[in-house]
């Protein structure tokens, strides 16, 4: 890449700007970037004088989308859980596998035994097959360690992850994610004596970007969850929340009373918590893949949503345990087959949306001012890209301003 700005032609752009337009869609297009940034796109017809000079790559009719947005993952984990995977199929249900040692805290042992070079070695593997889909941004929550030592190393790979990989990662403190085994019984003890410190170390050394946690009967009621919440306020960190994945705690309205980024899963939400979302801004993350794997039938409340006009981000949930799924892809047909999302809605959901559950004010879209991460695909029309099952068109993914090899 030289110094003088770079034009893409011929080709057709899905802007993804909220618009008339279905997708913000333009045809016979063009975009200029500069540096790390888009400086122009629109018609080719209309592309400015001063950009004729630009150096030019002819995109021969391939379709321009803003790169992908992973919102909510585990990349970062130890060992896996392919035994629960049998046991469930075998009518075990999740929270029955979670009560017996299984489940999350499985995970755990794995991920506190695990070095921290091999946890690298294998999320990068994970990440690997997201940029293969034109993903630029993921999102990475810890979780696995429910100890102070352990919750630090996961947050420490997931920095390292955007020095081994040309990816934007933004990290996720998810002390308050299960009870640990030292601690059954105890999980007041826990949140005072080992999340909370770990939250506070966690910021103390730049390493968490956003608090979760898990609000759940096999997990943290909404009194624990606040008071992990308002540590995170002190400490200036934006919050979100597991939400109403397997009941209804509230969790959703807790969320929303902390300005909560976003509420995640939300398959049990109801009206209450719909009403205090839509009142506080707070994004949903809709998350087919973990419905799926655990074979769920109560399904997020997509209309309630839409009528209160909540934008529905989509994520893989990528974990171990109930969404081993490491495609943006494939959830965004999941997200349509399975919960009737239209095929805009769900390229807005892995974009647009899933940019602002994340706090994102400058990718998500093709705008003039925002950062040049896109991708471009081998397909006509952008529905294409929830339509399919099992298939990768992507062409080339763009990051930061820099074209990569087709």
């Amino acid at each position: 890449m030289t110094d003088r700005p770079t034009l893409l032609i011929n080709t057709t752009i899905a802007t993804m700007i909220a618009a008339d337009v279905p997708y913000g869609l333009i045809e016979d297009a063009a975009i200029v970037m500069e540096q790390e940034k888009i400086v122009w796109v629109g018609a080719r017809a209309d592309l400015p004088p001063q950009y004729g000079l630009s150096e030019t790559h002819d995109l021969e009719g391939r379709l321009v989308t803003p790169a992908l947005i992973d919102c909510h993952t585990h990349l970062v984990s130890g060992g896996n859980r392919a035994r629960e995977f049998e046991m469930r199929l075998e009518g075990a249900s999740y929270e029955e596998i979670a009560r017996a040692g299984g489940g999350i805290v499985s995970t755990v042992k794995a991920t506190r035994t695990t070095s921290e070079d091999d946890l690298l070695s294998d999320a990068l593997r994970r990440v690997d097959a997201l940029i293969a889909e034109g993903v630029a941004v993921i999102e990475i929550k810890s979780g696995y360690g429910l100890d102070q030592d352990t919750e630090l190393k996961m947050l420490r790979v997931a920095r390292r992850i955007a020095d081994e990989r040309p990816m934007s990662v933004h990290t996720t403190f998810l002390g308050a994610h299960a009870v640990p085994p030292e601690f059954k019984g105890r999980a007041d003890a826990y949140i005072d004596d080992v999340c909370i410190p770990a939250l506070k170390a966690a910021h103390a050394q730049g390493l968490v970007d956003a608090v979760d946690g898990f609000c759940e009967g096999i997990a943290f009621d909404t009194t624990q969850i606040a008071r992990v919440f308002d540590v995170a306020k002190e400490l200036g960190l934006p919050v979100k929340l597991h939400a109403e994945q397997l009941s209804n705690l509230g969790g959703a309205k807790l969320a929303a009373s902390y300005g909560a980024l976003s509420a995640d899963h939300i398959e049990y939400l109801d009206q209450d918590g719909v009403a205090a979302m839509a009142s506080a801004g707070t994004v949903a993350v809709i998350l087919p893949g973990a419905f799926y794997t655990l074979r769920e039938t109560q399904v997020p409340p997509i209309d309630l949503l839409r009528k209160h006009n909540i934008p529905m981000a989509l994520a893989t949930d990528a974990n171990p345990g109930s969404s081993p799924l490491t495609s943006l892809l494939l959830t965004m047909n999941m997200a349509c087959t399975l919960f009737r999302l239209t095929p805009e809605e769900a390229l807005a959901g892995a974009t647009r949306n899933a940019a602002l559950a994340l706090g994102l004010d400058q990718q998500g879209t093709l705008t003039p001012g925002s950062r040049a991460d896109f991708a471009v695909w081998d397909v006509i029309h952008p529905a294409e890209l929830a339509y399919r099952i099992g298939f990768n068109p992507l062409h080339t993914r763009i990051f930061g301003g820099k074209i990569e090899d087709a």
